[in-house]
């Protein structure tokens, strides 16, 4: 990563060139670190977009009649007709 050309760290400035190795270290690491914060925030923002469209897909799916979930009554069963007596 490109280092810039100064840093300011509570409110005083300095000049990168002039760091300690071990500050360097230390600076290189919180970009990392920065780096990473923004790409997780990304997924985040991703998975939060899928989420919304699953709570869509759900209400639409809970709202409509579906066919398979209806309760069907099976019908009973008819007692045989006794025939006509032919008088």
């Amino acid at each position: 990563m490109a280092q810039p050309e100064y840093l300011t760290l509570d409110g005083t400035r300095y000049s990168t060139d002039k760091l300690s190795d071990e500050a360097r270290n230390q600076m290189i690491n919180i970009q990392a670190v920065d780096a990473e914060m923004a790409r997780l925030q990304q997924q985040l923002a991703i998975a939060q977009t899928a989420r919304n469209a699953y709570v869509i897909a759900l209400r639409t799916a809970v709202k409509a009649p579906a066919a398979s979930t209806e309760q069907v009554k099976p019908k009973k069963p008819r007692a045989s007709r006794k025939p006509k007596s032919s008088e």
